[in-house]
């Protein structure tokens, strides 16, 4: 019985673990960023500040979900301006990594939403 099972326990466990670092609280980016590096997420909140210059190949702006603040790199649509709601697909990466911290992590921009209009 207990042979039987077990396929259908890992296979539950398994979309478990999918389904949360897939989705996670940007504070979990943060204090975890080494489980989700190089990862696409998903992170909803709402567009504290963004900065883009013309003719500049990327702009930036940063979003909180309440938990903490991501800086999102977009290089190219739309990007979202101050106090919109937005749900945010993009890969986790890093500029560095000092001491275990995560120096300048952010998300590299693949999908954008906006919520509320």
């Amino acid at each position: 019985m207990v042979k039987k099972l077990a396929p259908l326990a890992l296979a539950l466990g398994l979309l478990a673990g999918c389904a949360l670092s897939s989705h996670p609280k940007i504070a979990d980016l943060k204090y975890n960023p080494g489980r989700y590096q190089n990862h696409s997420v998903t992170v909803d909140g709402v567009v504290t500040s963004s900065w883009g210059i013309p003719m500049v190949p990327f702009k930036l702006y940063k979003v909180d979900d309440g938990t903490g603040e991501v800086t999102v790199i977009a290089q190219n649509g739309r990007i979202p301006t101050k106090g919109s709601r937005v749900s945010v697909r993009g890969r986790v990466n890093e500029f560095a990594t000092f001491g275990g911290q995560a120096v300048g992590l952010h998300l590299q921009q693949e999908h954008v939403s906006f919520k509320g209009y």
